[in-house]
């Protein structure tokens, strides 16, 4: 049974109980997986990954030289690496890719049955190629560049989106918004933002009477509303209206993001066909060829020059593997070493989650990988702490 399947039979179950899966529904996944002792995996990360997957920034720029080998990719010297440090201090670079920002998240009672997870950010700061804590925002992206992010205040769902600019720490402008928001991503050339509307907290969860005893949270209804379309450069804002159904094929969060050419914006799905299009009036469309086969919570999606897509992981023979694919057919091209593919640096070599094989799936440190070598290269410390746990620390990208 692989991840896919893992996923499938998890989402399955939620729409069963008529819940959708939690907002720390990957961890869960890992934790299955665990418990059925089948073999080490990845780490899948949440969609706000979007988690990471609709935070990544996806560098544009070439490959390099055609006759590297892979082995040779990662002795390239453009890696600025500090293994030592987690969560890291100084900043993390391969290329033109760097950690633009982490976030760690804090579960906070409210109640028996109710708690809301908060984000804690720290951003670059351009002067000092640190982090820096950034306690006021509960939400950020950051435009390709390094120059701006895009801030929400706490108490989600927010009435404005913030400018920020990186190099002072401080606030441009605001946009005011007549749709209230609960996430916010920039299109690949950074000139537009598509916000995630919610009418209430999507970080609110609820336990659902009779399950008390679970650490899950299992239940919140649906609240989000659509998505707007926000122009950087004047703030006019343009809202669609998208139903969120009965919950059972949405996350508690589950945010819009950008298509690779940043004409149209996609959602994740809990069932299939997994992902959802939608042009910028709001209208459904069909699924783009070379993103069929992306899994919304496979953050890397496609490589630069867009004939590689990021896959799923895979038992990779006594070690931790993730597939390759070909974006157009959906058929494994290579493998690569990592439990999740995070972010491309070019067209040869993707930053990546991994562990020490044969340690804990959930002790893993940000790696450079390549397809053709079972080599890595160490980015950051180890992360430590279990499934779900408070604190442990989720990187989000950007090309500067």
């Amino acid at each position: 049974m692989n991840v896919d399947d893992l996923v499938r039979d998890s989402f399955h179950e939620q729409v069963a109980e008529s819940a959708p899966p939690p907002v720390d529904f990957a961890d869960r996944v890992l934790a299955v997986r665990r418990r059925r002792r089948t073999r080490t995996i990845a780490s899948v990360a949440v969609a706000t990954a979007a988690a990471v997957a609709v935070a990544v920034a996806v560098p544009l720029l070439g490959s390099g030289k055609d006759d590297v080998r892979p082995a040779n990719v990662l002795d390239r010297g453009d890696i600025l690496a500090h293994p030592g440090q987690t969560p890291p201090r100084d900043l993390i670079a391969v290329g033109r890719v760097a950690l633009a920002a982490y976030w760690t998240t804090t579960s906070v009672k409210q109640s028996a049955g109710r708690h809301t997870e908060v984000r804690t950010y720290w951003l670059l700061d351009a002067r000092t190629h640190t982090y820096e804590k950034a306690a006021r925002w509960s939400f950020v992206a950051v435009a390709p560049g390094l120059r701006t992010a895009a801030v929400l205040e706490r108490g989600l769902p927010a009435e404005r989106i913030g400018l920020l600019d990186l190099r002072t720490g401080e606030v441009e402008r605001w946009i005011p918004v007549d749709h209230t928001v609960g996430a916010v991503a920039f299109s690949p050339d950074g000139r537009t933002l598509v916000a995630t509307t919610y009418k209430k907290n999507p970080d609110v969860h609820v336990t659902l009477s009779g399950n008390q005893s679970s650490r899950w949270p299992n239940y919140q209804e649906p609240g989000r509303t659509g998505f707007s379309i926000v122009d950087v450069a004047s703030g006019t804002e343009s809202w669609h209206k998208v139903s969120s159904g009965d919950g059972t094929e949405l996350n508690d969060r589950q945010d819009f993001g950008f298509s690779r050419d940043g004409r149209l914006v996609y959602t994740g799905l809990t069932t299939e066909p997994g992902q959802r299009f939608y042009d910028f009036r709001g209208a459904r469309v069909p699924t783009p060829a070379s993103e069929r086969h992306l899994r919304w919570y496979v953050g890397a999606r496609l490589s630069p020059n867009g004939r590689l897509a990021a896959g799923e992981t895979e038992d990779g023979g006594g070690t931790v593997a993730s597939e390759i694919l070909d974006p157009v057919t959906g058929r494994r091209t290579a493998t690569v070493r990592g439990q999740q593919l995070l972010a491309w640096v070019d067209d040869k070599r993707l930053i990546a989650w991994d562990i020490t094989p044969g340690s804990n799936e959930f002790h893993n440190r940000l790696v450079v990988v390549a397809p053709g070598t079972d080599k890595e290269v160490p980015l950051s410390g180890f992360r430590g702490g279990r499934d779900g746990a408070d604190g442990r620390w989720t990187p989000l990208f950007a090309e500067r």
